[in-house]
């Protein structure tokens, strides 16, 4: 694959385009992430809105170390947010090219932490369990501060609830009967016409996150935490030429 194909999903000058790709990519990691840490701990951590009215439900039964550990993985997600853009702007401030790379670093390192701890699963799930559960809500967080950040809000990788919603809209605009062309309202009245190239957009994230999630869920069933390789593999084939480009250039 091209260096320059390579750079361009990371670089600091973004087009639709790369930040599509990009957005595609980090979906695709994000479901498989999600999935597979379903299969490991039996909880999903992509998406807060589960969490949190899980924390009020064990808060009204109370359950205080259930809700524990809802505050504990919704802080986790928060913390992976204010870390990403912490990155982001320490490294804009100080010139570097990899400001958008280097969240995605730490991720991958991450989820290599994330099969390390599986292999102690089984064996300390009191201790070990939370703790994954916990990684992984940082995990999320942090690259969907990122790409967040890189596509000014309008793309978002590791829930679908927003997706689905702005997929709706848009099939509502594109069935929308703007009248017969001879009603004088709608010259009064702007038509309504759906974002057909936002629609594509969201679809393609929407399939991208099902198709992660699938291949997650397989490769933990069949290979176990060592799955997580590969999407660790990914997000440093995403992220490495920014930062081998600085790299060089503090070098010279």
């Amino acid at each position: 694959m091209p260096i320059q194909y390579l750079r361009g999903f990371t670089t600091p000058e973004r087009t639709d385009e790369a930040n599509r790709r990009l957005g595609r990519s980090l979906a695709f990691v994000a479901g498989a992430a999600n999935a597979g840490g379903f299969l490991a701990v039996g909880q999903y951590t992509s998406h807060m809105s589960g969490i949190v009215s899980s924390l009020a439900d064990s808060l009204a039964l109370g359950e205080i170390s259930l809700a524990a550990a809802g505050l504990a993985s919704f802080m986790s997600f928060v913390c992976g947010a204010a870390t990403s853009a912490i990155l982001i702007n320490w490294g804009r401030r100080r010139g570097l090219r990899s400001f958008y790379a280097m969240p995605l670093m730490l991720e991958a390192a991450l989820l290599l932490c994330f099969g390390l701890l599986g292999s102690n699963l089984e064996a300390h799930r009191v201790l070990f369990v939370p703790a994954t559960v916990a990684l992984l809500c940082f995990v999320m967080g942090l690259q969907n501060a990122m790409i967040t950040k890189i596509s000014k809000a309008e793309i978002r990788t590791t829930h679908v609830t927003g997706l689905v919603t702005d997929i709706g809209i848009e099939l509502g605009k594109l069935f929308y009967w703007n009248g017969p062309p001879d009603n004088p309202m709608r010259d009064r009245m702007p038509l309504v016409r759906s974002d057909r190239q936002r629609l594509a957009l969201l679809a393609s994230l929407l399939l991208a996150f099902f198709c992660g999630g699938l291949a997650g869920a397989v490769g933990f069933k069949h290979m176990g935490f060592v799955s997580t390789v590969p999407l660790a593999t990914l997000l440093v084939a995403l992220a490495a030429v920014p930062l081998v480009d600085d790299v060089m250039g503090a070098g010279r």
